[in-house]
């Protein structure tokens, strides 16, 4: 999806929004950097000190952008039209997939986001970007759960999504069918867990429950 058009006063997160994927572009050969953002700036005829105050100078707001934008992008490619007559495993495949294709043109710059993200210093920021991802792939499955299952849900898709894009990375197949392939094993052992459970959840409703028992006892007792 390409930048959004900035309108002629420009607020500074329409700045950022617009100026993200050329910073990722960049960032591929200048690093995360503030030479990829006055680049972009000038790419996009931005002021460079507006474009450098919209990301603060910091590589952590720069890849948060990018990241916003990857959402957008997936969300322009899997509309709810798109979506709606799919199972649920193959919504999230094709979410997934759709990430991973807005971010191909990029490798190199999400190689080096990662590495950046996998700082300790930035763990907490990088659980935030990936949770942010699962939450906005839940939605646009149509996912309303506002129990449990609404943070076992993201969590685990957060997994499978880090995991993936470690794959993905590194993938050097046509089409990056290693990475699909793989994204479709960590989703196929998913819903077999998910099964799995439904299965011990059903069946500990008939086994014998020593509570039960204990007050059937007492309540003999008593009569």
């Amino acid at each position: 999806m390409a930048s959004p058009p900035l309108p002629d006063d420009p607020t500074l997160d329409e700045v950022r929004a617009a100026l993200a994927p050329l910073v990722a572009r960049n960032a591929a050969f200048d690093g995360w950097s503030a030479a990829a953002v006055e680049l972009a700036a000038a790419q996009a005829g931005v002021d460079p000190e507006i474009a450098a105050l919209a990301f603060e100078g910091k590589a952590l707001s720069m890849i948060d952008a990018w990241f916003a934008h990857i959402d957008a992008s997936m969300l322009a490619a899997c509309p709810p039209e798109r979506l709606s007559a799919m199972k649920i495993r193959e919504k999230i495949a094709a979410l997934v997939e759709a990430r991973l294709d807005a971010a191909s043109a990029d490798k190199e710059a999400l190689r080096r986001a990662l590495s950046i993200l996998a700082l300790p210093q930035n763990i907490a920021h990088a659980a935030k970007l990936g949770w942010r991802a699962a939450d906005h792939m839940w939605r646009a499955a149509g996912d309303t759960a506002v129990d449990y299952n609404h943070y076992t849900k993201r969590t685990l898709l957060t997994g499978i999504y880090s995991a993936t894009l470690l794959a993905f990375v590194n993938d050097e197949s046509e089409g990056h069918a290693d990475t699909r392939a793989f994204l479709a094993r960590r989703i196929e052992g998913v819903m077999q867990f998910e099964k799995a459970k439904a299965r011990l959840t059903a069946n500990a409703e008939h086994r014998p429950s020593l509570a039960r028992f204990i007050g059937r006892l007492r309540y003999r007792a008593q009569s």
